[in-house]
Formats: C-alpha cells, sequence, structure tokens
C-alpha cells in the first residue's frame, strides 16, 4: 500500500462484484504514524460510444452517448449530494474522460479540468477497433480470462499489464511528490484505472482483473486507513453490450 494519504469518508456501497474477503486483506500496521493528506478519488469516464457498441476503444477518441453524459451528471450530482471537495481535477486528454470530468467541474463550481497524458487508457494496439467478440479469434491463447471479460495480454502494439501497473507507480509517485496535501479527482479508463487501483493497494493484477469490477462513471476512493473492498464511493447502473 502507498503510505502518505489518511482520509476518514462516508462511503456508500462497496464492490458487491467481488469476492472481497478472500482478495483484500489489507493490513494498516506498516503505517508509522500520519503521513501527508493527499487524497485520491479516482472515477471512470461515462459511457461512450465504444462503449455502447461492444468495440474496443483504447486510444480511440469518441465522445459519450446520452447514456453517457447522463451517467457523468449522475456522479457529479452525487459528488455534489454528498458534500465532497477537491482541490483539482485532473483527467486524461481523450474527450469521453474530459467530457466527464467537465461536467463533473461545472456541476460542482470548480475548476476547469487539467489534463495530464499519463491518464490515458493502455493502448490497446492492434485490438484498437475490434469488437470484443474477437478478443479470443484474434488473441488465441494470449488472454487472461474472467468471469465476465476476456482480456488481451500482449498482441501487437498493445500495453501490457505489468506496463500498465509501472505506468501507475510513477503516476502516484508524481501525485505524491507534487500534491501532497490535497484532494484530487482523478477521471481516467476502465484498464487503467484498475491498474492504479491494484498499484495504490499492491495488489496483483491479475486478482484485480478478476474479481474487481469498474464501471462507467463509477467513483472509488484511494485510502489507507480502510480496505481496498471499501473502495467504492458511487456505483452506477451499467449499459453496455
Amino acid at each position: 500500500m502507498w503510505c502518505g494519504w489518511i482520509f476518514a469518508s462516508n462511503r456508500s456501497g462497496g464492490c458487491g462484484d467481488c469476492d472481497q474477503a478472500a482478495l483484500y486483506k489489507i493490513s494498516l500496521n506498516s503505517l508509522e504514524g500520519v503521513c501527508q493528506l493527499l487524497r485520491i478519488y479516482l472515477a471512470r469516464h461515462g459511457q461512450d460510444v465504444d462503449n455502447a457498441n461492444g468495440v474496443l476503444n483504447g486510444h480511440r477518441d469518441l465522445p459519450l452517448t446520452d447514456v453517457g453524459l447522463a451517467q457523468a451528471a449522475e456522479v457529479a450530482n452525487k459528488i455534489k449530494d454528498a458534500g465532497l471537495v477537491f482541490d483539482i481535477i485532473i483527467s486524461s486528454p481523450l474527450s469521453r474522460a474530459y467530457q466527464t470530468a467537465q461536467i463533473i467541474a461545472e456541476v460542482n463550481g470548480l475548476s476547469a479540468p487539467k489534463i495530464m497524458n499519463e491518464l490515458i487508457e493502455r493502448d490497446f494496439g492492434i485490438m484498437t477497433g475490434k469488437h470484443y467478440s474477437q478478443v479470443a479469434e484474434i488473441c488465441g491463447n494470449d488472454v487472461f480470462e474472467t468471469e465476465t471479460i476476456t482480456y488481451f495480454l500482449s498482441p501487437e502494439g498493445a500495453e501490457s499489464f505489468p506496463a500498465l501497473m509501472e505506468r501507475a507507480a510513477k503516476l502516484l509517485a508524481h501525485l505524491e511528490e507534487n500534491y501532497p496535501d490535497a484532494s484530487i479527482l482523478l477521471v481516467t479508463h476502465g484498464d487503467f484505472g484498475k491498474m492504479i487501483y491494484a498499484q495504490y493497494y499492491q495488489l496483483d493484477w491479475k486478482d484485480v482483473l478478476r474479481l474487481f469490477h469498474f464501471g462507467n462513471s463509477e467513483l472509488l476512493l484511494l485510502s489507507p486507513d480502510s480496505a481496498a473492498s471499501d473502495a467504492h464511493v458511487f456505483k452506477i447502473i451499467q449499459h453496455n453490450n
């Protein structure tokens, strides 16, 4: 677990999709005293056109659907109603994430989101633009299967999950150094968001892919004073194909 961030929050819901008890036995005994008060909230963008059509988007830059806009507005209003406060909102450069971040900022009367390229989604390589149903056909055994999703691992040009874990580690170190006592909202993507979560709590990425759900416009809080199983702040109804 990344040391440095102690924060108590009123959170609703948990990860009902996961076998949390078996996976997340996070010990807080390694925290020595009270460290920096960096609070990291992590949101995924609302549904975009590719999500709705079952297409692997990666770095493709398509906008939110009407459903996605409604999801972004829903999480924005939940944030407002809960009284959550952010010093800064930082977004992936892709439109679907920035639109989501912008809606959250506007509803909550906050400054326009900053863009950080490091928050971009995983590069899907040759799988970019392919339909989900083509993963097994194209990738063969180079996949990781869960009950709900078949993840491709290392097709040509794609970032691997270990590479995403390294990117997440660099991102967390950057935030710790540059925003030591801030409340930050990061707006990012499904695969990379899961790896930020895995890196923060020092979890095996395969276990996170298998057991953890991070849906469109859902909000997480990464905090060392609570177990990884309590990360969900808000869950949103999903509508993807």
